[in-house]
């Protein structure tokens, strides 16, 4: 059974940093593209970055985030720098089993529940 758990979520003010963490279980995680969406209230969930064998994000976030993976660990990460109040969202984390680059959510075919990311102004 595949699983992934997010964690590092929480409230911080504009001009700071957070870093999000996901743990996958249950799959051959070297053969995945591992990917973060965000889900702000009242809107679509939309793509934030990508990783596989390279790196690829959103405009809205690119020069801020950084996406990273530890394959020896079996988990992914964004490092989120100068957050701004528009980056408030619910993060997760999903796997797309080896694929190139990935920026629908239809693609992905895991999911995690999701961290809570609050930026006050």
């Amino acid at each position: 059974q595949v699983q992934l758990v997010e964690s590092g979520g929480g409230l911080v003010q504009a001009g700071g940093s957070l870093r999000l963490s996901c743990a996958a279980s249950g799959l051959t995680f070297g053969r995945y593209t591992m990917g973060w969406f965000r889900q702000a209230p009242g809107k679509e969930r939309e793509f934030v970055a990508g990783i596989n064998w390279s790196t690829y994000y959103a405009d809205s976030v690119k020069g801020r985030f950084t996406i990273s993976r530890d394959n020896a660990k079996n988990s992914v990460y964004l490092q989120m720098n100068s957050l701004k109040p528009e980056d408030t969202a619910v993060y997760y984390c999903a796997a797309e089993f080896y694929s190139g680059n990935s920026y629908r959510q239809e693609e992905y075919d895991y999911w995690g529940q999701g961290t809570q990311v609050t930026v006050s102004s």
